[in-house]
């Protein structure tokens, strides 16, 4: 495997994305996803750069989503790792790539549940994750109302692939999302 540098990484999302909540986005879930690779012992960089460019096409090409970003990707000559696990994580909604590896799993699962935290930690009166509960994601999880965008049923059969309960996984990304909430716009008050 050819390892491609967190900097290269995000010199290539900042060419296709320009938006700054969907640069959050991707910093989330690159944060969640080095939290879970330490967890599992794996290489954070290589976890957090999946994560990093797992939306690269959204912006620029959304009706094309993760089949432009593959062709980008290979015409860079991006290992394949990145461009399986990136096509992964749209498994059943614009892929049929599914989810094999830890890594491939873990990223189907937190992508859609980061934006759940996001939106949910910038109605809250700190605006921060760093003082958020399992309890409050779970109660907004099951108002089907609240940033109804997020496919809640992406993360429950995410959490069925990794063998891990909604809770676990919901207690983690946020620990993930903790580690760089300045980063991410979410230090909030705190």
């Amino acid at each position: 495997m050819e390892k491609l540098s967190r900097e290269d990484a995000w010199e290539l999302l900042c060419e296709y994305t320009k938006t700054p909540a969907l640069r959050k986005h991707a910093l989330a879930v690159e944060a969640a996803m080095a939290h879970f690779a330490r967890l599992n012992g794996e290489d954070e960089e290589v976890w957090g750069v999946v994560g990093l460019l797992h939306d690269l096409d959204y912006e620029k090409y959304p009706e094309e989503h993760c089949h432009k970003a593959e062709e980008i990707m290979s015409e860079r000559e991006v290992d394949e790792i990145y461009i399986r696990a990136m096509k992964t994580h749209g498994y059943g909604i614009c892929t049929e790539v599914k989810p094999e590896s830890q890594m491939e799993k873990t990223l189907f699962t937190i992508d859609e549940l980061t934006g759940l935290i996001n939106a949910l930690c910038l109605m809250r009166p700190s605006k921060s994750v760093l003082d958020l509960e399992v309890k409050s994601v779970k109660k907004k999880f099951k108002d089907k109302s609240f940033a109804a965008g997020v496919n809640r049923e992406v993360i429950i059969k995410g959490c069925e692939m990794l063998g891990m309960d909604l809770d676990e996984v919901m207690r983690e990304t946020i620990e993930g999302m903790k580690e760089r909430a300045g980063e991410i716009g979410l230090k909030g008050a705190l």
